[in-house]
């Protein structure tokens, strides 16, 4: 057997680069276009073009599928729908050309089209994922800091060994996983742990590869390779998820090649059977068993599934809602529970200043205006979160002079030549027996999961501050309307228990998984999988992609969602509303029952037209309108999908933000 692909063949052509990328692509769409030509051809009575055109369009689009057919039938002794549509639409071909019905080398090429288009979306799917792979790998720097005998050489990470220690530097991402030898700083481990708030690193904490240094200089040094590092087992765990096959996948193989065999057989027996046991002529015999081939060929079965997934794919991006694969559309609609990360998902992933709390004479906006002019000196996220709040109450800013920053703890500085001090409470030296009223709303705030910012000037309390992320406006809602739809809701995150289990109860989450690692997620995603059979996961940092790849189907935030993440996910809710969820959800189901319907009157339509056949009251140019026919009406009856009404769910407009 040849080893020459069909990538190979366009390559040698001066193709545009994207074309060249998506060779099965390429195949498809010249395909369509030889088989559009063909047929214009035809109706213009130019039969000599339409056949070249045609046949054309027959070598060019079922090309990989013979080759896959005919490779499968002689390496592994099986047959498959791809050596059966090469074979009806060769059978086509002939009858056309033997009857002079030229029509029906338009049906072959129909027919060989939907299989190169199958053909392409699978290889763009291989493309994805090699991209998903190359985005996880540049999270990472090729270089590093060795620190030896007080030098420092830059090397290449690959090159570090177990026992090396390197210098990271402010505001460097992190080559790769070791423990704090030296120095403190603040870490934003975000896109791996899905931590709202940065983390304070000092001597003797884990810090891992992709994570961003902050204002401090460290010293790591090196307790693993940094092939082992837990960026590299995300990039494995994307790997493995995106390549393994699902039951359904098996099945549906399974099925294809038992129909093709199925197929093959009963046109092999009519074929030669009909002369001996009903004294039929042999040309009435082949006239038969082609016309068989023709009516049995799965386009009316191919058109069930692919118009109506192509319907809501394009129903669901006119409401942003993006499936990158048709058979995720599908999936979706099964699922029995949804897997939700907490950062950037469930809440709005930026910090915001949540709650002032003036001390008895204080005014709220002097209490922001002091906090922010000195918070205006440092680069903290939560210092960020305050002097964003002050500009956008419009407050100006007072001059700070002599500001210090203690790492982890607070800062210090002067306005007006007055002594300010903000941090947490033990950096302020105070006690709930100097002010309990403020102490119990600090303690209060806390267990709601919102860090706490006390301010004084001089010696006296002002009041405090509490900065949180915000919960998104539509997730209680969204959550409650999945419950109506006896869909399960779990959190995912890699934030502390407290912080998690508040959020889970104002949304109405019940089951949390907190203080999760990556590859923690994926093992939750398969303890419910085990649990509850089709899980969907929702996320938007690249922490989640292993988990986004494990699922049975990937959801991702577009708007706030990490690369990664939007390249491993198969659904992306591009506006970043979470009630475009549940809309992706009734696509996903509605698709479901239109396919089933599809299905249905396919098989009713080819069992008919097999009747009718076997009893000779089937003409070539009557199976052919039959067989189009119900090919036609199935493609139709998909095209509903694009009128199909998103917005009330459960007697809920969630047309509405």
């Amino acid at each position: 057997m040849t080893n020459i692909s069909i990538q190979q063949i366009v390559q040698q052509f001066r193709l545009p680069a994207w074309l060249k990328t998506y060779p099965e692509a390429t195949a498809a769409v010249l395909c369509a276009l030889l088989t559009l030509w063909g047929w214009l051809a035809l109706t213009a009575n130019q039969v000599g073009l339409a056949v070249w055109m045609l046949l054309i369009a027959y070598g060019v689009g079922g090309y990989t599928s013979a080759r896959e057919g005919l490779t499968t039938l002689w390496q592994e002794r099986e047959l498959d729908v791809d050596l059966l549509m090469i074979v009806a639409a060769l059978g086509a071909a002939t009858l056309g050309l033997w009857q002079r019905e030229y029509y029906l080398l338009v049906d072959g090429a129909v027919l060989i089209l939907i299989f190169a288009i199958s053909g392409a979306l699978e290889d763009i799917a291989l493309h994805r994922t090699e991209r998903n792979i190359r985005s996880l790998m540049q999270l990472t720097p090729d270089t590093a800091w060795l620190w030896q005998s007080g030098q420092t050489q830059r090397v290449k990470t690959q090159q570090l060994q177990v026992g090396d220690r390197i210098l990271v530097k402010p505001g460097e991402l992190i080559p790769t996983d070791g423990i704090v030898q030296t120095g403190s700083s603040t870490v934003n481990q975000a896109p791996l742990t899905g931590e709202s708030m940065p983390i304070e690193k000092s001597a003797g904490d884990d810090v891992f590869a992709g994570t961003l240094n902050g204002s401090g200089v460290i010293t790591v040094e090196l307790h693993q390779p940094p092939e082992s590092s837990l960026i590299q087992r995300v990039i494995r765990l994307v790997e493995q998820a995106k390549t393994s096959q699902p039951r359904s996948q098996l099945f549906l193989e399974r099925f294809e090649r038992g129909y093709a065999r199925l197929i093959v057989g009963v046109g092999l027996l009519l074929a030669v059977v009909p002369p001996f046991l009903l004294a039929w002529d042999w040309e009435t015999t082949i006239y038969r068993a082609l016309i068989f081939l023709v009516v049995a060929s799965p386009c009316a079965l191919m058109a069930a599934i692919m118009p109506t997934l192509l319907s809501g794919i394009a129903r669901g991006a006119r409401q942003g809602i993006l499936f990158k694969d048709g058979a995720q559309l599908e999936t979706i609609g099964q699922v029995q529970a949804i897997a939700f990360d907490k950062t950037g998902t469930l809440t709005m992933g930026a910090l915001q200043v949540s709650d002032l709390v003036p001390a008895p004479g204080i005014e709220a906006e002097y209490l922001l205006q002091v906090a922010a002019s000195l918070e205006a000196y440092s680069e903290h996220p939560l210092a960020q979160a305050i002097v964003a709040e002050a500009q956008q109450q419009g407050l100006s800013l007072l001059p700070a002079t002599h500001v210090q920053a203690a790492v982890g703890q607070g800062i210090i500085g002067r306005l007006a030549g007055t002594p300010i001090q903000m941090g947490k409470p033990q950096f302020m030296k105070t006690t709930s027996a100097k002010d309990p009223q403020l102490q119990a709303k600090s303690d209060q705030l806390e267990a709601a999961g919102k860090t706490v910012i006390w301010v004084r000037k001089q010696q006296r309390l002002i009041g405090l501050l509490a900065v949180a992320d915000q919960v998104r406006p539509q997730a209680t809602q969204v959550v409650a309307t999945l419950h109506t739809m006896g869909v399960a809701t779990v959190m995912l995150t890699g934030d502390n228990a407290a912080t998690a289990q508040t959020l889970a109860q104002t949304v109405g989450i019940s089951t949390v998984y907190a203080d999760l690692l990556p590859e923690d997620k994926v093992e939750a995603v398969r303890t419910l999988q085990q649990q509850y059979g089709t899980v969907a996961m929702v996320g938007d940092g690249i922490n989640d992609a292993p988990a986004l790849a494990q699922a049975s189907v990937g959801i991702a935030m577009g708007g706030t969602g990490s690369d990664v993440a939007l390249e491993t996910a198969d659904i992306v809710l591009m506006s970043d509303r979470l009630e475009k969820l549940v809309q992706a959800i009734r696509i996903g189901t509605q698709a479901q029952r239109i396919i089933k319907q599809n299905i249905s009157l396919a098989l009713v339509s080819i069992g008919l037209l097999m009747v009718a056949n076997f009893f000779g009251e089937l003409t070539l140019p009557a199976g052919v309108l039959g067989h189009e026919g119900s090919t036609l009406l199935v493609t139709l009856n998909g095209l509903r999908l694009l009128r199909f009404d998103l917005h009330s769910i459960q007697g809920k407009n969630l047309s509405k933000p």
